[in-house]
Parts: C-alpha cells; sequence; structure tokens
C-alpha cells in the first residue's frame, strides 16, 4: 500500500514539473527575441534639425528599450527621395516608418490635417491635435484604411508666408504675389483663397523656384524651415496662421502587424514620449525661431486683427465648401462643431 502511495505521489510530482516545464517553455517562446532594422525617412529636414533629433529620440528609445534588438536606420531629406515618392514607398512597405505632411493622392480625407484656419491660438490646436484630441479621432481610421499605423501629430506651430521683396497681409496686396504651396490639397487653393498665385512644389525644388523667381516666396511653413533653409533668398515672413504645421508619425501598417505585443508597445510608448516631449516643447521652438530669424535681419509681421479677421472669414468661406466634397459631410461637420470661433 505505502509502495502505491509513494508511486502515485511520484507520477503526481512529475506531471507538476511537466507543466511547469511547459507553461516555462511557452512563457519564454511569447517573448520577443528577433532582431529588426527598419527604415525611418524625413520628407525634411537635415540631420541637425529640430524634427531630425527627435527622430533620433525615436531611434534610440526603441533601441534601448528592445536591448538593442530593434535598430531604426534613419533617412533625411532627398536621401531616398521627395515627399510623394516616400509617402509611395512607407504605404507600399518599402519604407519603415515616417515623418511626413501625409500626401492626399491616397485618400482625400487626409486633407484634415490641412483644412485652413482649423484652429487660431496654441491652446486649442494643442487640444485638436493631442492623442486624446477630436482630430487623432478622425485621423486613425483613415490612415488604418490606407495601410498605416498611425502614432500621432508631431505639432510645429503655425505657418506662415515667407517672400523677398515685398509682403502681403491682406487679400489686395497679395495680387501678382506667386508663393510656393505644398502640392496636397487644400494648400494650394487656401493660397488662392488668401489671394496669392499658388505654384505647387515639392520641397527639394523650393530654394531653386524662388533663387530664379518661379515664386516670390514660400508658404505654409513655421518660421524655422524659411529661415534655416532660405534665409539668403528671403526678407519678410508675415505670420498668416492659416495652418497648423503638423508632421505624422506613421508606420507601414503591415510591419506593424507583423511584431509580436511585445515589440508594438516597445515602438508605440517610444513614439509616445517624443509626442509628449514635441508638445511641451513646440512653442518655445517656435518663438525661438522667430527671435532668431529677426535678429538675422528678417522682418517677422504679424497682420493686423482686422486683416487676420478678414483672412479667416474669406478662406472658411472658398476653401471649407469645397473641402466638404472631398472629405465628406460627416467629418466637416465634426471640423465646424470644434473649430475655433474667430474672436
Amino acid at each position: 500500500m505505502k509502495q502505491s502511495i509513494r508511486t502515485l505521489f511520484n507520477a503526481s510530482q512529475a506531471v507538476v514539473i511537466s507543466t511547469a516545464l511547459a507553461l516555462g517553455c511557452t512563457t519564454g517562446a511569447l517573448a520577443s527575441n528577433k532582431d529588426y532594422s527598419f527604415k525611418l525617412a524625413l520628407e525634411s529636414g537635415d540631420r541637425d534639425s529640430a524634427s531630425a533629433k527627435s527622430m533620433q529620440l525615436w531611434a534610440d528609445q526603441i533601441k534601448e528599450k528592445s536591448a538593442g534588438r530593434m535598430k531604426v536606420d534613419i533617412y533625411y531629406q532627398g536621401e531616398l527621395g521627395g515627399q510623394q515618392e516616400l509617402f509611395d514607398q512607407l504605404v507600399k512597405g518599402n519604407i519603415d516608418m515616417m515623418l511626413t505632411w501625409p500626401q492626399t493622392s491616397y485618400d482625400e480625407r487626409l486633407g484634415v490635417n490641412y483644412i485652413p484656419y482649423l484652429t487660431l491660438g496654441w491652446d486649442d490646436a494643442l487640444k485638436a491635435y493631442d492623442k486624446d484630441g477630436w482630430l487623432k479621432n478622425i485621423l486613425d481610421p483613415v490612415y488604418a484604411d490606407i495601410g498605416l499605423k498611425y502614432f500621432g501629430p508631431y505639432p510645429e506651430g503655425f505657418g506662415g508666408i515667407a517672400t523677398k521683396g515685398r509682403y502681403a497681409t491682406n487679400y489686395q496686396d497679395a495680387a501678382g504675389m506667386k508663393v510656393r504651396s505644398q502640392p496636397v490639397f487644400p494648400l494650394p487653393q487656401t493660397m488662392k483663397a488668401m489671394g496669392f498665385q499658388a505654384v505647387p512644389i515639392d520641397w527639394a525644388e523650393v530654394y531653386t523656384s524662388i533663387q530664379t523667381g518661379v515664386v516670390d516666396g514660400d508658404s505654409s511653413n513655421v518660421i524655422y524651415w524659411d529661415y534655416e533653409y532660405f534665409r539668403d533668398q528671403l526678407d519678410y515672413f508675415v505670420h498668416s496662421k492659416h495652418n497648423f504645421s503638423s508632421y505624422a508619425m506613421l508606420m507601414n501598417n503591415a510591419t506593424w502587424e507583423a511584431l509580436d505585443a511585445e515589440d508594438q508597445s516597445i515602438i508605440a510608448s517610444a513614439a509616445e514620449h517624443v509626442i509628449d516631449k514635441q508638445f511641451k516643447d513646440a512653442k518655445a521652438e517656435d518663438d525661438k525661431w522667430i527671435a532668431k530669424a529677426q535678429e538675422a535681419g528678417m522682418k517677422y509681421i504679424e497682420p493686423s486683427t482686422a486683416d487676420m479677421q478678414a483672412w479667416v472669414k474669406r478662406v472658411r468661406a472658398e476653401v471649407w465648401p469645397e473641402a466638404e466634397k472631398s472629405l465628406g459631410k460627416e467629418i466637416m461637420h465634426k471640423i465646424r462643431a470644434n473649430a475655433s470661433v474667430p474672436e
């Protein structure tokens, strides 16, 4: 009898040990152990730009959190192609990650990024573009539909119009002035509504276009880009604030879905760290470059309240109905319900 009990105990003990080992193996199998090397592209900005440093922070965080298993190779402006070409490669999966102004060629609803005079001040802008803001709730499913994982926005500040020779702060004075516009809807339409002649030009060609007189200046960027890259060509920066300049931090969704939950968490948490930091730093960074541009001799001009109100009224009246045709009534209803109210 004692022998039978001992035999039964030993058998039970063996089952427990075997089960524990099996669970241990299963747990180990779930742990991430694959090595990855991702391509991250910037459509604009060299390695010394603020955005490049932020992307380096993203890469460093991913490497650190994965104990070196996941590495990110960064490619700066022009190294892998122009804006549209890079976005195409991201959608196809030839580029894994990107910081970009999304191209509307795949889905016109991405034009919500560029609706003019959507927000009229920093507080409203940061609330709208925040990770829990109403704009992110609109954009998430749109990016998903074209095969992209959207981590969130990378805000820079309010754009303006930088020109040489002369400037304009109202519709009448803008007549005859040609300014470069990003080739995405509805930014060219916005420039036209403000009175300018809009010339859609890829970022890589802007300097030469200003230098040769194809255009009289650049539009819709924060002052950093116009000061840092074109200051020997430009004299004025009119802070029209018609758009809130915000890049998107994106990843090819097929690449994202191929990762296990742990690795997804590493990349997403690293992105959130970068985005949170940028939300805290954006206004101070923009103010810094406004001051630097003025110190270097660029004339910084803020339109009068009357001129701003006239531009807001005209642009919303002309561009928003046109945007509704592309974005749909449902999205434009949300925009009208949440947009800043003019003073």
